[in-house]
């Protein structure tokens, strides 16, 4: 079998939704994936994720709008007949079925392939996936890690213009995720084909995206690469969602060229503060700042005063938790970091590196600057 995929398919979104009786599950979806793409689409649980893949599939009616495959409607199209292939989480293998059975099954209900062809993309796909010599095998005497080799194997050889899998590294432990995150991703780009990605793991997403899909109550929040949506996240959600430990928020009003919130006074550049003032919302604004921005400093200018309250050592980095005037403030530090519980620190960050939510909106007020910023290659002045 070849591992160049030349049937690769864009998918496209056209305010698509899909409604329960009152229950809105995605609400105007729009969005287009281009061929050959690895997409990841991430949200909290009940955020429409697996539902907006299940529409792709034909698994579930599109209420409203449309999803296209390759500038072709999937409306009234049966799902065997829409080029794709489906990964699940629990893998949904035959269990009284061998692995070159199972592997095999799809192939002779949807194609005219001959028993000697099956049995070769088999052969050459088990072999892709190093998993030729459990071919006769049953599912019940696999491991985890075998099991969704078969499942992904299974949806190689329809060799489909499209996968979907539905987060399927969800039943494996840490280390052998992490082994076949990396698998999955060397596989998509052999075979070149297009991949829809659905996970609540964020580090998924980073690691393994194209481009990231986050939704939230079934509603699109931002489509971007990893690094624009760790780096540029366009409203709050985002910028909370996304990201261990999480990103810092602390409640502040703009004064001048000033940010002022309890326990904290900051001075930003006045092209930024501009930036804000134009808002009209300089009263309701929320300062954010991710934990490896975080530097600890002696006193000086923009220093925020800050008592320790817990260390957390994880290995190659320390998590430091502390107080700012009754604000929990988590910064990520290098190992030999070791400040003790009660001590009085003072932290400071890069103003290139704050974010400044609008707390009526959500919207990130800055992500303009920043744009300018990373084209320019310069942080904002």
């Amino acid at each position: 079998m070849s591992n160049e995929n030349n049937s690769s398919a864009s998918v496209t979104f056209n305010d698509t939704r899909k409604t329960y009786d009152d229950f809105i599950a995605v609400d105007g979806f729009n969005a287009r994936i281009e061929a050959g793409e690895f997409i990841t689409i991430v949200g909290p649980s009940g955020s429409g994720k697996s539902t907006l893949l299940r529409m792709v599939a034909g698994l579930e009616e599109i209420s409203d709008g449309d999803i296209q495959i390759n500038g072709q409607s999937v409306k009234g199209v049966e799902p065997q007949q829409r080029g794709i292939a489906m990964v699940f989480q629990n893998y949904a293998l035959y269990p009284h079925m061998s692995v070159r059975k199972n592997m095999a099954y799809g192939l002779k209900l949807t194609t005219d392939l001959s028993g000697d062809d099956i049995d070769q993309r088999v052969r050459e796909t088990a072999a892709m996936l190093e998993i030729e010599d459990l071919l006769d095998d049953k599912p019940a005497n696999l491991s985890g890690g075998q099991q969704q080799r078969v499942a992904t194997g299974r949806a190689i050889v329809r060799d489909p213009e499209i996968f979907l899998m539905d987060e399927p590294l969800s039943n494996l432990d840490a280390k052998l995720k992490v082994h076949m995150r990396t698998e999955l991703q060397r596989l998509q780009e052999d075979l070149g084909t297009t991949t829809i990605y659905v996970t609540h793991d964020q580090e998924e997403a980073l690691t393994m995206s194209d481009r990231i899909v986050v939704l939230n109550e079934g509603e699109l929040q931002q489509f971007g690469t990893p690094e624009e949506v760790y780096d540029r996240p366009a409203n709050r959600f985002v910028a909370d969602f996304i990201g261990s430990p999480a990103m810092n928020f602390f409640d502040v009003e703009l004064n001048g060229s000033t940010l002022v919130g309890e326990g904290l006074e900051y001075s930003i550049p006045s092209s930024v503060a501009e930036t804000i003032g134009d808002t009209q919302t300089a009263s309701g604004l929320e300062l954010g700042i991710r934990p490896e921005d975080i530097r600890i400093e002696a006193t000086g200018e923009n220093a925020i005063p800050a008592t320790v309250d817990v260390v957390e050592n994880a290995g190659s980095d320390n998590y430091l938790y502390l107080d700012i005037d009754g604000q929990e403030c988590r910064v990520r530090a290098a190992s030999g970091v070791t400040p003790t519980v009660g001590e009085t620190l003072h932290v400071t960050f890069d103003p290139s590196d704050v974010h400044v939510f609008d707390t009526r909106t959500g919207e990130n007020l800055l992500v303009d600057e920043m744009e300018q910023a990373m084209v320019s290659d310069e942080p904002p002045a």
